[in-house]
């Protein structure tokens, strides 16, 4: 025996036929009084064998040449009931041989039905002592309808079981089809670190999901409109898109109303089936021809990098098998859009570091041109000058000399301060508070500068070295400029604790200030970059910058340091 993995109509069908057949036969040993006799046991044979056919059928199982052997034993039985009732009665009911015959015509069509007919026939003709009768016209009349009946009901049961064959066959290549499509989604979305790439393999592969191409010659719907929009600041603009016309894809949407503020404020899929009315979208000319849209979020986190759209005509398009393979296709594309947001992020910080590395070198060459360029330029005037004055005048040469002296020392202090501040080695040993120490020594010393440092060591005991090291250069910076710009007499440096895992380091000064928005809007045509420095090494230490100033008031500068994950997510959240 075999088994199939489906169950065959045609046995189902004999299976029935013959259990309709049964009880008409047992209704008629009834009504004629022969319950018990030899038809009753012959027929109880049929019923023993029909079981095991339904068994059979319902386990999807086969015998070796099925359909010979059931016909054969039909007919065997068949043939076996009606000579019982023969020898009982003298006579025969007409439909004993009704079994068979159907039981041809569904596996063998007219050719089974006629002959199982015939051959009972010729059993009634021999039967009834070789004598021609109604019972056999009626026999044969009934294996041609049946065959008749079977030839083309069963051709209707075959194609019907090859539609329900093909449907299945398609839906499984659809299901392949899409998981590979997903399967592309993921290596071409983690191969690439282009934006533009990202967003465009997104809607490809969304495309190519949902219309997975299952026949080279059947055409695929052209109808689906889609498009990623990716927020900038304020607003959402159109990262790639399909089917978008010129106009839509240089529309700048605001998503503070509609479709988009409920995904991008809820963070949830949106199912629509009027989209062409939204107050926002209904201004894209490509989805004003679609009913339905299924929008979602990109986001990972707390990071929201805009959404996914995906609009077509039929407004019971988007079914939950559908929407539930863009699902999978937005969170692949998030984490593509993560990747490629920190490559461009490493690229940026690698431009950065190569403009700072330059920007250093030019404030060390400005900083030794200003200083120890410049005293050593005069040490040579003046041992210029006493080498004549000791030919003349001997004694002011002395004093001459005396200041050469004086001059030398100040100008050591001040390469041995630029030294400190290029790499302070008393941070890498002694920590940050006792770096500040120094660097406020060495102000007082070499430029007579008072800095007053006031740090909580609470702050610094679980702070790693790096974090410690940004920190330094954001002071170092923010002093340097108090002391060249703003003619202060003291500085002060605070850091201390300001909400659990959040440390504000302040540094504040009694110069003469300076009006803050209007050196912003200047910033672009100066030369220095204080400014700029302090923001950026405010990032290092994911922290919050802020300045407040006014001429004649002085200046404060406010760092909000985060000391774990969590705390940084806290304080950049309040801040928004």
């Amino acid at each position: 025996m075999r088994q199939y993995d489906s169950p065959y109509a045609a046995d189902w069908f004999a299976a029935s036929m013959r259990w309709l057949m049964l009880v008409v036969l047992t209704l008629s040993l009834a009504l004629r009084g022969q319950i018990w006799e030899p038809p009753f046991w012959a027929l109880g044979a049929m019923f023993a064998w029909n079981v095991a056919m339904s068994a059979l059928a319902g386990m999807n199982m086969r015998l070796p040449n099925h359909r010979y052997v059931v016909l054969g034993v039909d007919f065997l039985l068949a043939a076996l009931y009606f000579w019982a009732q023969s020898a009982v009665s003298g006579g025969a009911s007409i439909w004993s041989g009704i079994v068979p015959i159907v039981t041809g015509a569904i596996y063998f069509e007219m050719w089974g039905a006629f002959l199982a007919a015939f051959l009972f026939a010729i059993l009634q003709f021999l039967a009834l002592q070789y004598s021609f009768s109604s019972e056999i016209l009626f026999t044969l009349a009934v294996g041609l309808a049946g065959g008749l009946i079977g030839r083309f009901g069963m051709r209707r049961v075959r194609a019907a079981r090859q539609r329900r064959v093909d449907a299945e066959e398609r839906r499984r290549r659809a299901e392949t089809e899409r998981m590979r499509a997903i399967y592309e989604l993921s290596s071409t979305l983690t191969a690439t670190l282009s934006y533009k790439r990202v967003l465009d393999s997104a809607l490809d592969l969304g495309y190519n999901a949902l219309n997975p191409s299952l026949d080279p010659e059947e055409e695929r719907d052209e109808r689906l409109v889609s498009a990623v929009l990716l927020i900038k600041g304020n607003e959402l603009r159109v990262g790639s898109a399909r089917r978008f016309t010129h106009a839509d894809t240089r529309a700048i949407l605001r998503g503070d109303d509609g479709i988009l503020k409920k995904v991008l404020d809820e963070g949830e899929a949106v199912l629509t089936q009027d989209v062409g009315y939204d107050p926002e979208l209904g201004r894209i000319v490509a989805l004003r021809s679609c009913s339905s849209a299924y929008c979602f979020p990109l986001r990972s986190g707390f990071n929201v990098y805009g959404a996914m759209l995906f609009a077509h005509p039929d407004p019971n398009y988007f079914t939950n098998e559908r929407r539930g393979l863009l699902d999978i296709i937005g969170r692949q594309a998030v984490i593509a859009v993560q990747n490629a947001s920190l490559y461009q992020d490493l690229i940026e910080e690698k431009e950065r570091m190569v403009e700072v590395q330059e920007e250093t070198r030019k404030k060390l060459a400005r900083d030794l041109h200003d200083g120890p360029t410049q005293s050593v330029a005069a040490m040579a005037m003046r041992i210029n000058l006493v080498r004549r004055m000791m030919a003349k005048t001997p004694q002011d040469a002395m004093d001459e000399l005396q200041k050469i002296e004086e001059l030398a020392h100040r100008t050591t202090k001040e390469i041995r301060h630029m030294l400190f501040t290029l790499r302070p080695l008393i941070l890498e040993s002694q920590g940050l508070n006792a770096a500040l120490q120094a660097m406020a020594e060495k102000m007082r010393e070499t430029f007579t500068q008072n800095v007053l440092i006031n740090v909580d060591e609470s702050v610094l005991e679980n702070m790693e070295m790096g974090k410690q090291g940004v920190i330094f250069y954001i002071i170092e910076e923010a002093v340097n400029n108090a002391r060249k710009h703003a003619s202060a007499a003291h500085i002060w440096v605070r850091l201390r604790p300001f909400e659990p895992e959040i440390a504000l380091l302040e540094i504040e000064d009694d110069g003469i200030g300076f009006d803050v928005a209007a050196v912003h809007r200047s910033y672009d045509k100066r030369g220095s970059l204080g400014m700029i420095n302090l923001r950026e090494r405010t990032e290092l230490v994911t922290g919050l910058l802020n300045i407040d100033s006014a001429p004649g008031k002085g200046t404060r500068i406010q760092v909000y340091i985060p000391l774990s994950e969590e705390a940084a997510d806290r304080l950049h959240h309040a801040k928004r």
